[in-house]
């Protein structure tokens, strides 16, 4: 799987130095990963669920979302959010075209 906008990821945690490793792995694993659906997401990280047309993953124990479009059937994640537990409550990412 191929994440699209990894140095956008990467931008947008960088100002919570507390998720630079977790970040690192998470783009390590996606690259390596050949993922056909949501259950097979949910094999690596099992709080990954479906949220509209996204799939939103819980980071450093619920503190932070990590929101990707993924394309299983073109092997490609396209990052899409990194915000705090707060801001993904206000559901304001919910008014992407996208979703």
């Amino acid at each position: 799987m191929h994440l699209i906008s990894a140095g956008k990821l990467k931008e947008a945690s960088a100002t919570y130095p507390d998720v630079e490793e977790v970040i690192k792995n998470f783009y390590k694993k996606v690259e390596k990963s050949a993922w056909q659906n949501l259950i097979d997401v949910q094999k690596d990280y099992q709080s990954a669920e479906a949220v509209g047309s996204f799939t939103v993953f819980n980071i450093k124990g619920n503190r932070y979302r990590l929101i990707l479009d993924i394309d299983y059937e073109e092997q490609v994640a396209y990052f899409k959010y990194f915000i705090t537990h707060a801001e993904y409550n206000k559901d304001r990412w919910k008014n992407d075209l996208y979703y």
